[in-house]
């Protein structure tokens, strides 16, 4: 396996593995997917023999993504890396694709001296990624109802230390 960029031709095969993901992962049309990848920090998939098997999307704080849950920590944050999604193939799950992405996404935000955020359907629920998460040392930071579902908004501190300079009180 692969782990390369993604680019704007890549956002068919995203969208194909995001809808695998519904409700979890939020719909996006092809076009909006080739979109939000301009607005990415870190954009990164697995493959094998040129097939996207997995995908990540991470921003940081102030594009003009207009995601509510983006909208939420960028006004309680300064500073974050923010993912957008990640997503794996169903065929492809429990082959440590996410983790394997995830740990890129945190050495990253390391680099960066930022914490991760990111946010789980809470309803309808997502037990799966809840402890994929927690795992990943995620601890819920609040929660938004948005009328017919609702998401748990976390965070992952960074690995060393200063998280607490960059929350807005």
């Amino acid at each position: 396996m692969d782990v390369r960029p993604l680019t704007a031709l890549d956002a068919p095969a995203m969208r194909y593995i995001n809808e695998q993901g519904l409700p979890g992962t939020g719909r996006v049309s092809v076009e909006e997917m080739a979109d939000l990848l301009t607005l990415c920090e870190l954009a990164l998939g697995v493959y094998r023999e040129e097939r996207l098997l997995g995908f990540v999307l991470c921003l940081l704080p102030q594009t003009r993504y207009g995601s509510l849950n983006y909208a939420w920590f960028n006004q309680r944050y300064d500073a974050f890396l923010y993912v957008d999604r990640i997503a794996v193939a169903s065929d492809q799950r429990n082959n440590q694709i996410g983790s394997n992405l995830y740990h890129l996404v945190i050495a990253h935000a390391n680099s960066l001296n930022l914490p991760v955020t990111a946010e789980v359907s809470s309803n309808p629920p997502n037990p799966g990624s809840m402890r994929f998460h927690a795992r990943h040392q995620f601890i819920k930071t609040g929660e938004i109802d948005h009328g017919d579902s609702s998401v748990t908004m976390m965070i992952r501190p960074m690995d060393a230390g200063g998280f607490d300079s960059i929350h807005r009180d």
